[in-house]
């Protein structure tokens, strides 16, 4: 038998997945999804000129590994030091490389029990110890956040503003003066995945460079290229030059780089793909309402749909949904699993929904 030398912490994970992706679950049903609204995509798509500049990109060239030009953009449009600015494949991406450079054996990290649980998968891989806190009210509890990390000595804090999964939101304020009660020495990583989606006043007010905050965001939604894997983060020049110490620094494709710098420099499309996501929230929560169920307000491309039931009934509703060729997800933890969560879809997406789920919910009363 052949035995291969991993780590001894590769040894104690388990060979998993975070999500498991609609291709998987196509393949197993034999047939495409009639409509993807679980993966919290833009079925709106990428500016039609970060379409031309991606297909007109020389695919023989690696990328820049500076990513000099979308850097400087950014900071640019950001109003900050191109030196606060580091490129990513996606925030996942960056998540690794930021939790390799801050989390070794040991060393406590602090989320939300039900969080976005990419962030925990890279802390196991490097043998962190994550400590959760549960939700306040289908909120991330911001004192009890930071009330752990100081239990625990945290070196990092993850949050996502807006949320994933529920689509909740914390004013921008709020979170800047609870940073007040943030150990020293404790770095709170904010995902702002879906921060262009959400209003003006859930940007956190507070120097780009505060040392204690570390922002992370996408291309991926509100701007539509997450087949592309963009991502960015914004600290403090000393945290971000850190990153070069870990990351791939050609881990950027050239088409990538080229597509997010024409997307960012088309905010005319960015505000019409809101205004369509703000449509499609408002419809997906009409549709949830006739239906007898309660939309969880959202401040992101998605809505959870509370269905005023258990775990158990979710999962049915879920099942009856994919069974009938809707692609979406749940939660995964009580009580946040009592809900399903929708995209934003098209017009004809939400006319499939208003169709399917009636029955979804139907079928799942007799399970």
């Amino acid at each position: 038998m052949i035995r291969f030398r991993l780590t001894k912490i590769a040894e104690t994970l388990p060979a998993t997945v975070p999500f498991v992706g609609p291709e998987t679950q196509e393949r197993a049903r034999g047939m495409r999804f009639d409509a993807r609204l679980g993966a919290n995509e833009s079925v709106f798509g990428p500016s039609p000129s970060a379409v031309r500049a991606m297909a007109e990109t020389p695919q023989w060239m690696y990328g820049d590994p500076e990513n000099h030009d979308l850097r400087n953009a950014l900071a640019q449009h950001l109003g900050t030091p191109p030196d606060t600015i580091m490129i990513g494949e996606g925030i996942d991406g960056l998540l690794g490389n930021l939790v390799r450079l801050f989390v070794g054996p040991g060393d406590a990290v602090v989320t939300s029990d039900g969080a976005y649980p990419t962030f925990n998968y890279h802390v196991a891989g490097f043998g962190g110890i994550v400590h959760k806190v549960p939700y306040n009210k289908d909120f991330e509890d911001l004192a009890a956040l930071f009330e752990t990390a100081g239990e625990v000595d945290a070196k990092l804090v993850y949050m996502s503003n807006p949320d994933n999964p529920m689509g909740t939101v914390h004013s921008g304020s709020d979170i800047a003066a609870a940073l007040d009660a943030l150990p020293s020495g404790t770095l709170l990583v904010l995902d702002e995945a879906y921060l262009e989606c959400a209003p003006e006043s859930s940007a956190v007010p507070v120097a780009y460079d505060d040392p204690r905050v570390i922002r992370l965001r996408t291309f991926s939604k509100a701007y539509g290229l997450a087949g592309a894997r963009v991502g960015y983060a914004i600290g403090h020049a000393d945290v971000i030059s850190a990153f070069n110490k870990v990351r791939n620094h050609f881990g950027m494709n050239r088409s990538a780089q080229e597509g997010a710098l024409a997307a960012l420099s088309d905010q005319t499309w960015l505000r019409s793909v809101v205004a369509r996501i703000t449509s499609s929230r408002l419809r997906i929560a009409k549709i949830a309402t006739s239906c007898g169920l309660k939309p969880i307000k959202s401040a992101t491309n998605f809505v959870a749909i509370d269905c005023c039931r258990d775990s158990a009934f979710a999962s049915r509703v879920l099942e009856e949904m994919l069974a009938q060729g809707i692609f979406v997800r749940m939660p995964m933890v009580a009580p946040l699993n009592r809900c399903v969560r929708v995209s934003c879809g098209t017009p004809a997406d939400l006319d499939l929904l208003a169709e399917v789920l009636p029955e979804a919910l139907r079928r799942a009363e007799k399970g």
